[in-house]
């Protein structure tokens, strides 16, 4: 018996329906299981809105929320102004476990004793600037090393399917003056940015994790500059000083990590 066109259109469109009916849809992507580890510029000290966590100031301006906020990401925040490696290890990574899938961390600075030399520098003489970065840069060779291996395994060991990114540090200055900083100061200041990005970046690459070197995401936003990501003297809270405010993290810290994370 020959089908009528009309009859063969009628049960062609009825498979087709019937197969888009049965079809399964894609699955949607699984929400990120996000931990942010670190110190102060992990925390976002210095952007401000601190809520209700005390002296850890951790900002809800501050990249790690912002990420987990605009990628519905499971979040928890155990950054802490202040930290260095050993506080990550005694009181951070307990906030990992084998379902977190992306982590991120900021540390290091406070082991070199990052507060007191910006305050030497400030405050002080050329010579005693100098003296005290060199300080720092010999505790950046010698010690740091094997403090951010601790960390890092710790973090491998605690979160082994999770995608580790360490975020280092921007220069505080460009090659313009501040008034209260020399060119002396400056230079001291930034070359030891360098060489500690550089020590970072090889303790990362040994631990099998991803490096974002940060010092061009801020370039031409540093402390002085026309459009300043990076505070200068903060009063009265001064532990705000030489810390990125809100512009830094959206749009220097942010903009790298979704450079990574897409």
């Amino acid at each position: 018996m020959r089908l009528s066109r009309i009859s063969f259109l009628s049960l062609l469109l009825g498979s087709v329906t019937t197969l888009a009916l049965t079809t399964p849809a894609a699955a949607a992507p699984l929400a990120e299981n996000y931990v942010a580890l670190g110190d102060s510029y992990a925390s976002g000290t210095g952007a401000g809105s601190y809520g209700d966590s005390g002296s850890c100031l951790r900002s809800a301006n501050a990249y790690g929320p912002l990420w987990a906020g605009s990628h519905g990401a499971t979040f928890t925040n155990a950054t802490c102004s202040g930290a260095n490696s050993a506080d990550v290890l005694n009181s951070q990574v307990g906030a990992l476990t084998a379902a977190t899938t992306l982590v991120t961390i900021a540390i290091g600075g406070n082991d070199i004793g990052f507060s007191d030399v910006v305050q030497t520098c400030t405050f002080g003489s050329d010579s005693s600037c100098v003296n005290r970065v060199n300080e720092a840069r010999t505790a950046a060779q010698t010690t740091l090393p094997g403090r951010l291996d601790s960390v890092y395994a710790a973090i491998g060991s605690r979160a082994p399917s999770a995608r580790v990114i360490v975020l280092g540090y921007p220069r505080l200055f460009s090659a313009s003056s501040c008034w209260w900083f020399s060119s002396t100061k400056r230079n001291a200041l930034n070359n030891a940015a360098n060489e500690l990005s550089t020590i970072i970046a090889g303790r990362v690459a040994a631990a099998g994790f991803i490096y974002e070197d940060t010092r061009d995401n801020f370039a031409g936003h540093e402390v002085c500059t026309g459009s300043q990501w990076i505070n200068g003297i903060v009063l009265p809270n001064v532990v705000e000083s030489y810390h990125p405010n809100a512009s830094g993290h959206r749009n220097g810290y942010l903009a790298a990590l979704n450079a990574i994370t897409g």
